[in-house]
C-alpha cells in the first residue's frame, strides 16, 4: 500500500500518545494492511518491561478523533552507544502506517524535531516500502535481504517447493532418525530454548538476550506466541520461536547444537512450523531480515521457497551530523564472549542488550 498525494497544502499538525495507554493504536494495527507483529502493543509492552523502552506513536489525528495513522517509535537511551529513537528495536521491520506523503512528511519533520531538541544521535524507521521514507524525508540508509514464503499453496505443494537435497532429505533424515518435535510456550519449553540460545549465541561471539526478554514476550503474546523443539533421546537438538498476527507467523529466532546438525532438525522444525500455521490457516510465513553478506542464511530461506525482497533501513540524523553504522564489533570482543564461563556470558547480555536496541 504506498502513499497517497496529499489534497490540501493546509498545515498538517501532528500529535503524540503512548500507544500502550491508548486503545486507538491496537485498533489501527489490527486493521491496517501495512502493520506487522511489531507495531503491536504485545510486542511494545515486552519491550518496555524488558529494557525500559518507552514508545511513543507520532500521528496527524488529534485525541479526539479516531486514529488514521502512526509512526510508532522507542526512545533508547544509552551512555554506550548514543540516544536514539528506533522504530522499533529489536524489529526486523517496521513500515510506517501512513498512507498520504504530506502525512508523513510532517510526521517526519516532527519527529527529526524530537531527535534536534532532545540532543539525540538520530531516528531510525525500519521500512518494508523504504521508497516511501525517502520520498519524505532524505537519510542514510543500510540495506538487508527479506523473505516471506507465500503459504496458500496446498501442504504438498510447498512441500514439493523445499529443495529437495538440503531440505526434503534433512526433514526425511530426521523422520527416520526418531528426532521428535514439541511445540508450546510451557517453562520447559522455553528452557530448553534458551539453553540452545546460549549455545548458539557462543558460537557466533555473542551474548544471549536477557532469558526475562523471552519471558516477557511468552507473557505479553499468549498462545500467539510458539515454541518449537526438536529433540532425540531427550537431547534438544534445534529450537525456534515464532510469533502470529493476523495471518502472518513470523520466524524470530532460530537456535541449535551444530554438534547434532547431521540430525536435520532445524530444516525439520521449520517444515513443522510451516505445517503449523497451514493448519491454523495461515497465509505468510514471514521469515525475517538477513544481513546483506550473509548468503549462507540468505540461501536456506530460499530454499525453504520463500521469495527474496529488501529491506532499508533508514536513519534521519540531527543537523550537520553523519551517522556511523550503528553497534560496531570491537575486535576481539567475539574471542572473549565466547571464552566466559555461562554465568557471566549471560550477564554480559542483560548488561548490553539495552544499549543495542
Amino acid at each position: 500500500m504506498g502513499l497517497a498525494r496529499p489534497r490540501t497544502s493546509s498545515p498538517v499538525l501532528v500529535h503524540t500518545f503512548n500507544p500502550l495507554e491508548d486503545h486507538r493504536w491496537t485498533e489501527l494495527v489490527e486493521s491496517h494492511p501495512d502493520s506487522s507483529v511489531f507495531h503491536t502493543s504485545s510486542y511494545l509492552e515486552a519491550l518496555r518491561r524488558t529494557y525500559g523502552y518507552a514508545p511513543t506513536v507520532y500521528t496527524t489525528s488529534s485525541r479526539e478523533e479516531p486514529l488514521a495513522n502512526g509512526v510508532v517509535l522507542c526512545r533508547v537511551s544509552s551512555w554506550l552507544t548514543g540516544s536514539r529513537l528506533v522504530s522499533v528495536p529489536f524489529a526486523d521491520h517496521c513500515q510506517p502506517l501512513v498512507t498520504a506523503t504530506g502525512d508523513l512528511t510532517a510526521i517526519l519533520a516532527a519527529v527529526r524535531r524530537t531527535v534536534e531538541e532532545g540532543n539525540l544521535k538520530y531516528v531510525q524507521i525500519r521500512a518494508t516500502r523504504p521508497e516511501d521514507v525517502v520520498e519524505a524525508a532524505s537519510g542514510e540508509r543500510r540495506v538487508f535481504v527479506f523473505h516471506a514464503l507465500d503459504l496458500t499453496p496446498p501442504l504438498d505443494r510447498l512441500f514439493n517447493g523445499l529443495h529437495r537435497t538440503c531440505i526434503q532429505r534433512p526433514v526425511r533424515r530426521a523422520e527416520r532418525e526418531g528426532v521428535c518435535h514439541e511445540s508450546g510456550r510451557s517453562e520447559r519449553l522455553l528452557r530448553q530454548f534458551y539453553s540452545l540460545l546460549i549455545v548458539t549465541r557462543r558460537r557466533h561471539g555473542l551474548p544471549p538476550q536477557p532469558a526475562s526478554w523471552f519471558n516477557n514476550l511468552v507473557d505479553c503474546f499468549g498462545d500467539r506466541l510458539t515454541v518449537h523443539v526438536a529433540s532425540r533421546d531427550d537431547q534438544s537438538l534445534a529450537a525456534i520461536l515464532t510469533l502470529r498476527h493476523r495471518d502472518v507467523l513470523v520466524y524470530k529466532y532460530g537456535v541449535s547444537d551444530e554438534r547434532f546438525h547431521r540430525f536435520g532438525a532445524m530444516p525439520f522444525l521449520m517444515w513443522q512450523a510451516i505445517r503449523d500455521a497451514k493448519a491454523r490457516g495461515l497465509r505468510v510465513f514471514d521469515l525475517g531480515r538477513t544481513d546483506a553478506d550473509n548468503t549462507g542464511l540468505a540461501t536456506f530461506k530460499e530454499r525453504l521457497g520463500a521469495t527474496r525482497s529488501t529491506l532499508v533501513y533508514v536513519r534521519l540524523a540531527r543537523a550537520g551530523r553523519r551517522v556511523s553504522r550503528e553497534n560496531p564489533r570491537v575486535p576481539g570482543a567475539s574471542r572473549v564472549f565466547a571464552r566466559l564461563p555461562d554465568e557471566l556470558f549471560v550477564a554480559a547480555g542483560k548488561l548490553l542488550y539495552r544499549h543495542m536496541g
